[in-house]
């Protein structure tokens, strides 16, 4: 189990579970989740971290076919600027390794957004908490468990 799943039971949230053999090589891990559990990869969302100009962290989940649009994501966020956050930041604040961060059940509650792309699906899939293993649920499961906003933040 991991924090995110641990969140998805507590609140009784309904998910779906999604386990696959994890390549350490893979170049991708968003991409390598959709090619190895026969996915669009437009329905799978990787989970990125910036930080604002004040040191803030803030959660951007984008389609892993696309990049952050970090200054559409200031403008979502009220600030004027952002950049990725530093790695170990990142994982110290959410409590999750690189390419395992998920959404879901970090140790600080960060401010959260969401593409809007992710709205027309009936589910989406982001990571579970580890890699290897990725939750399915709907994205409005998704975005009332995490306080997140939906936002114009990705780019194709």
């Amino acid at each position: 189990m991991t924090p995110a799943l641990d969140l998805l039971k507590k609140v009784r949230a309904e998910h779906r579970v999604h386990s696959y053999e994890h390549d350490p090589k893979a170049a991708s891990y968003g991409l390598e989740a959709a090619e190895k559990l026969g996915l669009a990869p437009e329905r799978v969302f990787k989970t990125l971290l910036a930080s604002t100009e004040k040191a803030e962290l803030l959660v951007a989940v984008v389609p892993v076919v696309g990049s952050l649009d970090l200054k559409a994501l200031a403008q979502a966020a009220g600030v004027k600027k952002v950049e990725m956050a530093d790695p170990a930041a990142a994982q110290r604040a959410t409590g999750y390794l690189l390419g395992g961060i998920s959404p879901l059940g970090q140790k600080k509650r960060l401010r959260t957004f969401i593409d809007q792309s992710a709205q027309p699906f009936v589910s989406i899939f982001v990571s579970a908490g580890r890699r290897g293993l990725e939750v399915e649920l709907a994205p409005a499961v998704l975005a009332e468990h995490t306080q997140a906003k939906f936002a114009d933040i990705g780019r194709a």
